[in-house]
């Protein structure tokens, strides 16, 4: 680690919380008055993944190239990797791995604990990946994740090259490392999360601005995909499920708030366009979210699925 963050803890300042309730249904949903802005400089940020074991949070700057460490203890980030493959999402595996999507190397790979790195896939039927983006772990160990282009479309986000793939589509990689193509009519697939049974995987279609609903099969397949709800402000982007079911989305102006049926219950409102969240401590109730430059986090009275 390098500690470079002594003066991001000088900058640190707040703003006042603001929900925004559009349903009667979000009424009790509260958290602290103050939204806390840990960390800000950033080109932008992404990929926020909790690590309970040593209480922080790990985040990507995408065009710095490089993975930000926030000790949620005594409120520091620091420099926790100078360069990261231009990574994007990031989860962690049931044994407290990080998984990570590497936009410039066109891979899904999965830190160890001994400090190496496992491929888990650069590539389908022999052609390379575009850029992945985001990925969840399904309770079963396999891994999920979508493969937009945008860290080929130019050199911000990673590196320029040609797409060898027909389009961007959604994989499941498998025990066996095996990569299967799991959905292929989206746009630029982009945040996924299961819902809390994980019977249903919810993706976005940032370009389409909109999340759509899959049921899941035993066999690790997907039906349906209709349309669940239609982004209002901006494109959504990075999205989670609290244990009430609700989806947590990125978007334009903040992060808003989704019932399974569909409906936009609220708003957390945020000066910057945010880009994807995570629930971080003990009881999975502190909020962090990337928004553009800065890092946001606040305590609320909800919490995220473990």
């Amino acid at each position: 680690m390098y500690p470079i963050a002594s003066i991001h803890r000088e900058l640190a300042d707040r703003i006042p919380t603001e929900f925004e309730r559009l349903d009667d249904r979000f009424a009790r949903v509260n958290g602290d008055e103050w939204i806390e802005r840990p960390f800000r400089g950033g080109r932008w940020l992404e990929g926020p993944v909790y690590y309970p074991a040593g209480k922080y949070v790990l985040f990507n700057d995408i065009p710095n190239d490089r993975t930000l460490r926030h000790d949620t203890t005594n409120g520091i980030t620091s420099l926790f990797a100078p360069t990261s493959g231009h990574a994007n999402g990031s989860t962690l595996d049931r044994t407290g791995r990080r998984i990570s999507c590497e936009q410039s190397g066109r891979r899904v790979v999965r830190h160890e604990h001994d400090g190496s790195t496992t491929v888990l896939a650069d590539s389908y039927r022999s052609l390379r990946l575009n850029s992945p983006n985001d990925v969840v772990v399904r309770s079963d160990g396999t891994v999920w994740f979508t493969d937009p282009s945008y860290g080929i479309d130019s050199d911000y986000e990673g590196l320029s090259a040609t797409r060898e793939i027909d389009g961007c589509h959604v994989y499941r990689i498998d025990l066996d490392g095996t990569v299967v193509k799991v959905a292929d009519d989206f746009e630029r697939p982009n945040g996924l999360a299961f819902s809390v049974d994980e019977s249903i995987l919810y993706i976005v279609d940032t370009r389409r601005r909109h999340i759509r609903a899959f049921d899941v099969h035993d066999d690790g397949g997907l039906t349906g995909g209709g349309v669940l709800n239609e982004c209002a402000a901006g494109s959504y982007d990075g999205i989670r499920v609290d244990t009430d079911g609700r989806i947590w989305a990125a978007a334009g102006d903040g992060v808003h708030c989704i019932a399974p049926d569909g409906t936009l219950l609220g708003k957390l409102l945020i000066p910057e366009i945010a880009s994807n969240l995570c629930f971080a401590g003990p009881q999975l109730n502190h909020l962090f979210v990337t928004a553009s430059s800065t890092l946001y986090t606040l305590r609320v009275n909800f919490r995220g699925v473990r």
